[in-house]
């Protein structure tokens, strides 16, 4: 029998393994369309189409080397296009000056790499999946949106993404006839070889291949990448930041970061490694920083993990992060060698693949909106109104609605589950879970266990189930928090401590087990060791409930001291 070595989840995907056959030919894939998208998302925001063309090189190598989500490319995106020119422009800088672009690029490297180093990564993994999956829905959309023109020659005037789809197909009759039999054919092809299993992986390029030679050589009129910027046969001359303008960008240069952090973040549900890896956000901060940094001193513009250049990459087969490494090579190559001769590839084909990947990804994401629907209700909400803001809205603005989304969710779903149990304990030294009762008795002891997370909305929901103590007169209570948060929110504290003030006022006792150090400190701090009595914070043991049955051991003394009974 045959066995398969098993690899450790937390190393995998940190070097840069072995390149495969298959990651050289999606490189060259990836490098093929980064020609084209590049030049005209770059065109997009007002920038040199030149300077789109370098952001496929430089930065796409060096993202990929340090990225922790193998298989994510790092590029020029249309949002973050968008949004540089925005900067720019209400800085009052020229868009096309190579100083300026040096300048915001290298900012924004800065600011992804010191969020990365500070773990700031951590922070995505409180993004509910059901907000990210609208979030990435919502850009794949964006995706097939911004190629409608390309594929069929009906440039809309709208802006918002649903209303370009929607402007599209009312204005069906204003189509190019020929410019949709390329696209059509395009889509044609490729799914012609995406269905021949030896050649599955290169059905991307050969579409894009056949389409352009039979197009070249019919001499079919469609506009081609030649129409948007003549392509030098050189690379890009270092250029260096321009100082005066560091003052004007770097407020900017934080919002340019949160959005290409923010669309690489839905990178890694949608294509996870390959290898089983775990992706680790921080670490993708770091290497989109380092992108960033180097390809701002070689004319890039800024960029960051592109949904729509990695789908190309893995339709075409990508399997290690060599792939994306080897777009940027073969970017450079290809400019190098024979740059002009792309000039010939229609817009159309271009369109028509990215087509194809926009829609791939929605249906990629169609289990997870399915499951979303069928099992939370109020995610299901979160979802469509993020993915409704990612359409409707500014980038960062989703960012936002997607992150108090987030935490809504997170508060919503800690206060519903907080909860107060009793316990009673067994002739076998055990403890089983009993009703709360409605009151805690005289001269008898009452263990309550609390099960939350330290936030204020819970308190509400607790003291419903807390049992009444206002007739209690020498009695105990034990309260378990060994599962409270080293922070817990100063609406509990207060509230533990009118509790405890209740009891002591009339002779009673609380006790407060399973404390960790820390918690006990920010007992101290607030007052509540006060008010409970510092014998009677027992702090946690490495035994689950140890500090329990200290706690319980201390209440029967206490009760045995003054008659009490004791069970």
């Amino acid at each position: 029998m045959r066995f398969m070595r098993r690899r450790n989840p937390r190393s995998a995907g940190t070097g840069l393994g072995r390149p495969t056959p298959r990651d050289v030919m999606a490189g060259l894939v990836t490098g093929l369309f980064s020609i084209p998208e590049g030049m005209a998302y770059a065109s997009i925001g007002g920038f040199n189409p030149v300077a789109g063309l370098y952001s496929g090189m430089i930065p796409t190598l060096v993202g990929s080397f340090f990225s922790r989500t193998v298989l994510m490319v790092t590029t020029l995106t249309s949002a973050i296009a968008l949004s540089s020119q925005s900067v720019l422009a209400s800085a009052g800088l020229d868009p096309t000056d190579p100083s300026n672009v040096a300048t915001l690029v290298i900012l924004v490297g800065l600011v992804m790499a010191v969020l990365g180093l500070l773990r700031a990564g951590s922070i995505m993994s409180f993004v509910s999946s059901a907000v990210m999956t609208g979030f990435t829905t919502g850009i794949a959309v964006q995706i097939i949106a911004g190629v409608l023109g390309d594929a069929t020659g009906y440039d809309t005037d709208r802006h918002n993404t649903i209303a370009k789809i929607v402007d599209s197909i009312a204005h069906v009759g204003a189509w190019q006839g020929t410019t949709v039999a390329v696209t059509a054919a395009t889509v044609a092809v490729w799914a012609v070889f995406r269905f021949v299993k030896p050649v599955a992986s290169l059905a991307t390029l050969i579409a894009l291949v056949v389409v352009t030679a039979v197009v070249a050589v019919a001499g079919v009129n469609v506009d081609t990448v030649g129409d948007i910027a003549a392509i030098p046969n050189s690379l890009p001359t270092p250029t260096l930041p321009g100082v005066s303008a560091l003052p004007e960008l770097l407020v900017g240069a934080f919002a340019v970061s949160l959005v290409a952090l923010a669309q690489a973040a839905g990178i890694s549900s949608a294509v996870p490694n390959p290898d089983g890896s775990r992706p680790n956000a921080s670490g993708d901060f770091v290497a989109q920083g380092a992108a960033n940094i180097a390809g701002g001193f070689f004319g890039a513009l800024p960029t960051g993990g592109s949904l729509s250049r990695t789908g190309v990459a893995v339709s075409a087969g990508a399997r290690t992060r060599w792939a994306g490494i080897f777009a940027g090579l073969w970017l450079i190559g290809l400019v190098l060698v024979a740059g002009s001769v792309a000039e010939i590839i229609p817009m159309a084909v271009i369109g028509g693949l990215v087509l194809v990947i926009g829609v791939e990804l929605v249906t990629g994401r169609w289990s997870d909106i399915r499951l979303v629907f069928r099992t939370a209700p109020w995610s299901a909400v979160a979802m469509l109104i993020t993915f409704f803001a990612t359409t409707q809205l500014p980038l960062q603005n989703a960012i936002l609605i997607g992150a108090v989304l987030s935490l809504l969710l997170y508060c919503v779903q800690a206060s519903r589950y907080a909860k107060l149990v009793a316990l009673e304990p067994t002739d076998d030294a055990r403890w089983r879970v009993v009703d709360v009762p409605e009151a805690c008795p005289s001269d008898r002891i009452t263990v309550l266990h609390y099960a939350g997370v330290g936030l204020f909305a819970e308190v509400p929901r607790i003291d419903e189930a807390w049992p009444s103590i206002r007739d209690t007169r020498g009695g105990v209570v034990i309260l378990s928090v060994r599962t409270m948060p080293d922070v817990p929110s100063a609406t509990v504290i207060r509230d533990l401590t009118r509790h405890a003030t209740a009891l002591t006022d009339n002779g009673s006792l609380l006790v407060i087990a399973g404390v960790t150090p820390a918690l006990a400190r920010i007992f101290e701090h607030s007052g509540l060791t006060e008010a409970i009595g510092r014998e009677n914070v027992v702090e946690s043991t490495d035994e689950v409930l140890g500090a329990l049955d200290t706690a319980l051991a201390r209440a029967r003394t206490w009760l045995a001291e003054r008659g009490g009974r004791v069970d």
